[in-house]
């Protein structure tokens, strides 16, 4: 979709949206230590989804509560706790109005094994009227693969995916989306620890299966670029060494550590892990340190520890990343392409690296006051887009602005304040040399990063000279679209001086008179809060305003109100 600029022949007014449950999606993973439930919210044009709510509820599928075996039947009370948990998950989608076309329920290993499988897809069906999507190993690991996507930037790599499940781990090595190779094996972290008390003999049963799968002849033959961890247990050591479990330290870490976390670990790291979990399954009480660190998860963070750092040492892997997504995000991206006919399975990962480099050097102030930018900010891009739609034309300058663009604007919006971690002087130079020179923008191309280290750079103070600051590799079409983004960026990252506490409702409008923006301020700080002059606002702003009018030839009034 794309709309010609910047002329706007009849009056118009676009109010803020409000999402409706017909963009809900929801996927349900029904694994073998535990169900979970994943609801997100999706953006039709790109397909880009963020998180809604997130649900788990462990059930132990194959796990009879009365005894500490594993079975291939999964017993009447492993039954129950399922049916149970479902029917909460139910209960869960109905209250979102999630519809029914936009969810699917997947099982993995418990329910691929049981030999009573047709019953208990059936006792779920006639219970609760849902239908369960039982997946074969190979069709697990490539949903995992598709989740991994969505959270790393990884697309043109060629990577090695792990996600280290209850009943089963899954491998895959994929490039640009396909894969080249994927097993499954039989190796989990709750079965492990049911099938093997001693440690040793774990070792060697693990040893034994990754040998017999051809996993290290494959991993030899491709060029692996990075390996990527996925999974609550893979996600759990990650935690523990970041925190510093092995030696005792967890629990110093601060918000600004937490922000440049890598969400990676070494091979010595994890082994210095697995050490200190097996001495403090030896000392007296020390169960009772690891339960309080891995709660309900710390009966098998042994075995899961330790059947990841027997994978490490099969594959000779030095280093891991992990990933906050897997099985429960490719089957949202999944269901996203089938809906979404302009669907782009690598709009997350772009997401990602913004949102991920922004994070590091931003405090928890400036990512509020970046959020309420680009509110205001995503009204007047869409407002002024609409409008344009329904004219004719004009014969002043023309660009066309796409869904891409909004994306771009939401980058500048989140990235603008970075440089500030190196002093207030001159940050706006400091935030574009970050974007400009570092590679942290994943996804983009380099005129797309260029676009958005520019629009930083000139979101305050000197006025851009479209001619002179914009880099000559920018096509003239690039050019004309800093021009028009540049002049929203500047008036909404200026109302920050309003000092709105939120901004409830936004609404930009054209009359007549030119355009008009009003900002509904919601709660209000205290009785008798006096709102923020908006005469003050214009006069100090007069800059902002006047290249607007420039931009747009038409001039813009600025208003606040309460709700």
């Amino acid at each position: 979709m794309s709309a010609n600029l910047p002329i706007l022949p009849n009056a118009i007014s676009i109010p803020a949206r409000d999402a409706t449950s017909e963009n809900l999606f929801a996927a349900v993973d029904i694994g073998t230590n535990s169900f979970k439930l994943l609801v997100v919210r999706a953006d039709p044009s790109t397909g880009r989804f963020l998180t809604v709510d997130r649900f788990k509820e462990r059930v132990l599928l194959g796990l009879d509560t009365n005894t500490t075996t594993t079975s291939a039947t999964i017993s009447n009370a492993s039954l129950l706790r399922a049916t149970a948990a479902l029917r909460k998950f139910q209960k869960l989608l109905q209250s979102h109005r999630v519809p029914s076309s936009h969810s699917r329920l997947v099982a993995t290993s418990a329910v691929r094994e049981a030999s009573n499988r047709s019953q208990f897809l059936q006792t779920i069906d006639e219970t609760l009227g849902l239908k369960v999507d039982v997946l074969s190993g190979l069709e697990e690991a490539r949903l995992i693969y598709k989740g991994i996507l969505q959270f790393h930037p990884v697309h043109d790599r060629t990577v090695l995916t792990i996600d280290i499940g209850g009943g089963s781990t899954e491998f895959v090595i994929g490039k640009e989306g396909q894969i080249l190779f994927s097993v499954s094996l039989a190796l989990g972290h709750v079965t492990l620890t049911q099938k093997f008390p001693e440690v040793t003999e774990m070792r060697e049963h693990i040893k034994v299966i990754i040998r017999a799968s051809g996993l290290n002849e494959k991993v030899k033959h491709y060029n692996i670029d990075k390996v990527i961890g996925s999974s609550g247990t893979i996600r759990n050591i990650e935690k523990a060494i970041f925190r510093g479990y092995a030696s005792n330290m967890e629990g110093n870490v601060g918000i600004s550590e937490e922000s440049r976390r890598d969400w990676s670990f070494t091979t010595d790291e994890l082994k210095g892990l697995v050490e200190r979990l097996s001495e403090e399954e030896r000392r007296v009480g020390g169960k009772v340190r690891t339960q309080g660190f891995f709660k309900k998860r710390s009966e098998f963070i042994v075995a899961g520890a330790v059947l990841l750092e027997e994978i490490f040492e099969e594959l000779k892997i030095e280093e891991m990343e992990v990933s906050g997504y897997a099985l429960g995000e490719g089957v949202i991206a999944e269901k996203l392409g089938d809906v979404f006919d302009n669907y782009d399975p690598r709009a997350n990962a772009r997401w990602r690296s913004v949102t991920r480099l922004a994070t590091r050097f931003n405090n928890k102030q400036h990512m509020k006051s970046a959020a309420l930018c680009f509110s205001v900010a995503k009204e007047m891009f869409d407002g002024l887009r609409k409008g344009y739609e329904s004219g004719n034309g004009s014969d002043g300058f023309f660009v066309s602005l796409e869904d891409k663009d909004l994306e771009y604007l939401e980058a500048a919006c989140l990235l603008q304040k970075i440089g500030l971690y190196a002093g207030k002087k001159g940050y706006h130079k400091q935030s574009y040399h970050i974007i400009a020179k570092g590679d942290h923008l994943h996804g983009y191309n380099a005129e797309e990063v260029k676009l958005i280290a520019v629009l930083v750079r000139h979101h305050r103070k000197k006025l851009p000279e479209c001619d002179h600051v914009v880099p000559e590799e920018l096509t003239e079409e690039m050019r004309g679209k800093f021009r028009i983004l540049c002049a929203i960026l500047r008036v909404s990252a200026a109302l920050e001086k309003l000092q709105l506490v939120n901004i409830h409702n936004v609404d930009f409008s054209h009359t007549c008179e030119g355009y008009k923006l009003v900002l509904e301020a919601g709660n209000l700080p205290f009785p008798g809060y006096v709102l923020p002059s908006v005469k003050n606002f214009e006069t100090e702003h007069v800059k902002e305003l006047e290249h607007f009018r420039m931009v747009f030839q038409e001039r813009l009034s600025i208003a606040v109100t309460s709700s």
